[in-house]
């Protein structure tokens, strides 16, 4: 079992920044590919970004690429996304979660945390 918590989100106008957090406990931190997902009223959700366990490969939906970026700390257990120029259509409920290495299901979610966006 893998146990995740989000922090971080917040209300940031058009342009701005926010660096959310996602600290897990439980199992090894590092057998896990992390990845963040995100849900906007109405709206499906989404993946936005995923991390290898060593941190070497990332993979980035084509509407965050070059403004946001996911790293991780395995010493910390702990994975991040930094989110650049931020945009309207951001604003979003964000998830991070855990998908076991070998497996193609992500399996750990955490509760979310809130991206508000003001234009």
């Amino acid at each position: 079992q893998v146990q995740l918590v989000e922090s971080g989100g917040g209300l940031v106008q058009a342009g701005g920044s926010l660096r959310l957090s996602c600290a897990a406990s439980g199992r090894t931190f590092s057998s896990y590919t992390m990845a963040w997902f995100r849900q906007a009223p109405g709206k499906e959700r989404e993946f936005v970004t995923s991390i290898s366990w060593s941190g070497v490969s990332t993979y980035y939906a084509d509407s965050v690429k070059g403004r946001f970026t996911v790293s991780r700390d395995n010493a910390k257990n702990t994975v991040y996304l930094q989110m650049n120029s931020l945009k309207p259509e951001d604003t979003a409920v964000y998830y991070c979660a855990a998908r076991p290495i070998g497996t193609n299901k992500y399996d750990y979610w955490g509760q979310g945390t809130q991206v508000t966006v003001s234009s």
